[in-house]
């Protein structure tokens, strides 16, 4: 855990959040400020900065994060209709915490190209 990371104090349970699924190797949190219906942050308990910042030895890391965004897509009802897995990197993409996430977005029609 980085001790000054947003994300991982609210996967520590420091910070609250609406939890939608955890497990011992990911958080999934409701977004403070949604983008569309259901929007929700996928977040590692491990600190790893950025999708860049994934290497090999983060596959299973990944496969967790999908696995949760389908389980969550699941339970909204979206995995039929659709839904959006979003993964930024760096400022000029979005990414606004040092902390890879996913977010998974549902619930409406979601135009593309994106922003």
């Amino acid at each position: 855990m980085a001790e000054s990371c947003l994300f991982c104090r609210i996967a520590s349970g420091e910070i609250p959040a609406r939890i939608a699924f955890q497990d011992e190797t990911v958080v999934a949190f409701h977004d403070l400020n949604p983008q569309a219906p259901t929007h929700v942050l996928i977040v590692p308990r491990q600190h790893v900065a950025s999708v860049d910042a994934m290497g090999p030895e983060h596959g299973q890391l990944l496969g967790a994060m999908v696995g949760a965004a389908r389980r969550i897509a699941r339970e909204v009802g979206a995995h039929e209709s659709g839904y959006r897995l979003v993964v930024n990197h760096g400022p000029a993409a979005g990414q606004s915490v040092g902390h890879v996430h996913m977010h998974v977005l549902a619930g409406r029609k979601l135009d593309w190209p994106p922003g």
